[in-house]
Formats: C-alpha cells, structure tokens, sequence
C-alpha cells in the first residue's frame, strides 16, 4: 500500500510511513485542505478528538510538541485511529524528531529550521514540512530540494499578500500556511496557485475541548472541510 510521502521532502532510499486506509496522496499539502493544529494537555482526550476530526474529514491532524502530553497523544491516534494521519509539529531539534518518529507521527512540522535540524527531518523518512517566513528562506530550501513549506507566522509574516508576491518568482514553492488563520481569511489561502492547504486551530475551540464537546469539533471540521468542495 503507497505511502503519504513527499518526494521533495524525503530522499529516495528513506522508509516511508504505511498508508491509513483510503489516503495514498503524494504529499501531506493533498491530504486536506485544512490541517488542524492540536495542543493537548490530556493524552485521554486524543482519541476523541482525532475521531471528531475524521469524521468531520480532516484526517491529517498535527499534535504540536508543546505540551508534555503529545508524544503519548500522537502515540494513541496513531494506535487508536486508523483513518487519521497523525503528524508531530513545533519540532525544534533532532531528539523530537526522533521521539515524533518512534511515538507513530506520520508528517513532520517545523515553526522554522536549521541545518541540524533540516538534516534530522530528512533523515526520518516521513514526509515533513520545515517552516519559513522569507524569500531567502524559500530559495535556500528550494536550493536543497525541499518544496513543500510551512509558511509561518502567516499572518505576521504578510499573508496572503506575500505568498502572492512569490508565486511567480518561485513557482516550484507550494506552503501550508499557518498562524492566525480563521475560517474567514482560509479561502483567500487557498486560492493561491502556490498554496496547497492551512493549518488553523479555528475547529478546535478551547470551550469545546475544556467541555470534550467532540460533535461541536466534528461540526467545526465539516465546515473547514468543505471549503475547497
């Protein structure tokens, strides 16, 4: 069964991750076109709320790295929810990499990156998505063949404004912007050409999870998904 892999992000001799049913895309940027980003505090409350997004068709789902809970939450999705695909983000340094991979995420994330660090998210094998907020950023990956961006924070970092100003000087750019992006300014996102999905925590409302309010979180994730129908 094929891979969730990305051939700018992973070198051609490296494992990839096995597939989850019905999802054999070529890069995390084509799985959904929203990517919520999860901050946990209760590994317990991972499995729910996996399930809610799933179900509400956002199975590409990134536990951010800062809280103590996320490598055990990426550890019961990826054991516990077959139909997402669990990815690890805020990743700083090798060591997380490292702990992403062995606790089961499938995608990497990054707010920025380092040769150290770029060095680590290759040698995983799994897909990954190093973060970037400049032109000179861009082109130095794009120098070491690494396509696929996080673009982050974007709306600090210029927006939608920005990513169109690089469009057309580099075409080969495809981001996932996020930071700061709401379920209002998502559309304008994804109508850029060089843009192939957001990550957003809009879906993932604190009142709702404080409450474990999954339908309302499933409700939410119905909405985000259907902006690109």
């Amino acid at each position: 069964m094929g891979g969730v892999t990305s051939a700018a992000s992973s070198p051609a001799s490296a494992p990839g991750p096995a597939s989850a049913p019905g999802l054999s895309v070529p890069s995390v940027l084509g799985l959904a076109p929203v990517i919520p980003v999860v901050a946990l505090d209760e590994a317990a409350d991972a499995v729910p709320l996996a399930r809610a997004l799933v179900a509400g068709g956002l199975p590409a789902i990134e536990v951010t790295l800062r809280t103590p809970a996320a490598l055990d939450a990426i550890r019961a999705i990826a054991d516990e929810v077959p139909d997402a695909v669990v990815g690890a983000g805020t990743l700083l340094d090798p060591g997380q990499v490292a702990a992403a991979r062995a606790a089961g995420a499938r995608f990497l994330v990054s707010p920025g990156w380092s040769p150290r660090l770029l060095g680590a998210l290759r040698d995983s094998g799994l897909p990954f998505l190093p973060g970037v907020s400049t032109a000179s950023e861009v082109v130095t990956l794009l120098d070491e063949g690494v396509t696929e961006l996080k673009f982050f924070p974007a709306e600090a970092a210029g927006g939608t404004a920005y990513l169109t100003s690089l469009a057309a000087p580099l075409p080969q750019a495809r981001f996932c912007p996020t930071g700061g992006i709401t379920l209002a300014s998502a559309p304008g996102y994804l109508a850029l050409p060089n843009v192939g999905c957001v990550g957003g925590t809009w879906m993932l409302p604190a009142d709702a999870l404080a409450a474990k309010d999954w339908s309302r979180v499933e409700r939410l994730a119905h909405e985000a998904a259907a902006l690109r129908d």
